[in-house]
């Protein structure tokens, strides 16, 4: 009965009118900023910290937690029209997103983003406002084996990513494991770097998805000799029907409750839970065969697992004061600006903060979706241009967002060295999407693997001898073994029908 009576008094403070103001405009700010690829909301909290300097510290939160969840929302929206993810958590959406946009269908993948975020968001608030303590308590027990652990269990979900080949799948994802690790590692040696200070910390991720993504997307379309307009759609279509509802309730409840609980985990968990959900749906689909083609479930789960993740990335902030993500230690750089020290105590010495901002996260829901779905018959009018004019304008987007991230021109290189590659990687039939999963995992795998053997000695069997590590690792051969299974079983089916054909 205390949590509904804090978040009671939590909602008293978020809707005072300066609070309500600075919740709209976190949101508005971040959906503008997922939409908008290469800046982040990292960057954004950043770069605004210096207008929060004047606020009530609860404020000044709430606004810009407003950003960072905002982004989710956002990200979808490029994905989904011009298969360039805003944010790298909506990768896996363009896969199916994209698709649907090109038959037709961009109202409903857009509304589904829309209502499937509100749902997981609003859910994984409700989560967290009941579960902070006990969820936190797990993280903090969650030591380099266990993240090492996690890191293995994503990657064996690769070969779950793609359409095609499952060996082309873990080919491709070793080019990312290999991208991954240039740059200096954590012993201080430079790998890879070809002596280019450029990479010294390692390739920045908004060129490689503006390439792989957007500049390959336009190189392949520059092969159509048809005149043609991108898409067809009408804004009366904007809304999900009844059966696109009836198909997208169940990614919509799984993707809640696995980016909730995957958001607790260090590490770039939006983008982990969006592609593990993904994978899931595709293995509970009875036809997974229509994933990559324009599966609208390919666009629920992935997109209301990183929006419930983002509640979950917070449980470690407010409870222990552990940023799970670059976004959260800017988070709380903001708290500690504000003479606020987030963990334990939080609670007991700053509950207006604490309940305030939680509660503020519900309002912040619902401005989103009402900010959303009015603004989907914009963005789908961008799907009327032509492509001799979208294009061009879709490079400008890419090369200014990849320029404008650290201004470098080795940036530029870099994009349109992937774009070549996310190019010729379509024509030979290899997917992006587990060379990008490889790439963000690689640095934390590589960090947990080394912090696990310097704390053991050089002992490998540290791994199975703490029991969450051993159980994680397990699924993950599980995993493993259980592909093979089915890559046996459809070899013999494919044997067994091309005989009865020669029969």
């Amino acid at each position: 009965m205390d949590v509904f009576q804090n978040i009671l008094s939590g909602f008293g403070i978020a809707v005072t009118p300066v609070n309500l103001i600075l919740c709209l405009a976190g949101c508005f700010i971040g959906t503008l900023i997922g939409v908008l690829p290469g800046i982040g909301p990292a960057a954004t909290i950043a770069l605004l910290l210096p207008v929060t300097f004047n606020l009530p510290p609860t404020s000044a939160i709430i606004m810009l937690s407003g950003i960072f969840y905002g982004a989710m929302y956002g990200g979808s929206t490029t994905a989904i029209l011009v298969n360039i993810p805003g944010e790298a958590a909506a990768a896996i959406t363009c896969i199916d997103g994209y698709q649907m946009a090109r038959q037709g269908r961009a109202g409903p993948a857009l509304g589904i983003a829309a209502f499937g975020s509100f749902i997981a968001g609003t859910f994984g608030v409700f989560l967290l406002m009941l579960i902070a303590p006990p969820v936190a308590e797990l993280a903090l027990r969650f030591g380099p084996p266990e993240i090492f652990a996690i890191m293995v269990l994503g990657l064996t979900i690769l070969s779950y990513l793609s359409s095609g080949s499952i060996l082309k799948a873990f080919i491709i994802a070793l080019v990312g494991l290999f991208v991954g690790m240039v740059g200096i590692d954590i012993s201080g040696v430079f790998r890879f770097t070809f002596g280019i200070p450029d990479f010294f910390d390692g390739i920045g991720l908004v060129p490689v998805l503006m390439g792989l993504f957007g500049v390959a997307e336009v190189l392949l379309n520059l092969e159509q000799t048809l005149a043609r307009r991108v898409f067809e759609t009408r804004v009366r279509g904007l809304l999900p029907n009844r059966q696109d509802w009836k198909t997208s309730t169940g990614p919509i409840l799984r993707g809640s409750i696995i980016g909730f609980f995957m958001g607790v985990i260090p590490g770039p968990s939006n983008t982990i839970s969006s592609f593990v959900s993904y994978a899931m749906e595709k293995r509970f689909s009875r036809n997974p065969g229509k994933f990559g083609k324009g599966a609208i479930e390919g666009v629920a789960g992935p997109e209301s697992a990183n929006n419930s993740a983002c509640a979950g990335n917070f449980i470690p902030v407010l409870t222990l004061g552990i940023p799970t993500s670059a976004v959260m230690a800017v988070i709380i750089g903001a708290f500690i600006i504000h003479g606020v020290t987030p963990g334990p105590l939080l609670i007991k010495n700053h509950p207006d903060i604490f309940w305030g901002t939680i509660a503020s996260m519900y309002i912040g829901n619902f401005m989103l979706l009402i900010l959303n779905l009015p603004l989907i018959g914009i963005w789908v009018r961008v799907l009327r241009v032509p492509y001799g004019i979208l294009f061009p304008l879709i490079l400008l987007f890419c090369f200014v967002g990849a320029y404008a991230n650290n201004n470098s021109l080795a940036e530029l290189n870099v994009m349109i060295f992937f774009g070549l590659v996310g190019y010729l990687m379509k024509k030979t039939g290899f997917e992006p999407a587990p060379l990008v999963m490889a790439y963000i995992l690689c640095p934390f795998l590589e960090e947990a693997f080394r912090q696990s053997l310097i704390k053991s000695h050089g002992d490998f069997s540290i791994f199975i001898k703490r029991p969450i590590s051993a159980a994680i690792l397990a699924m993950a051969a599980g995993v493993i073994l259980l592909n093979i299974f089915s890559g046996v079983k459809q070899r013999r089916k494919n044997l067994l029908a091309k005989i009865q054909e020669e029969d």
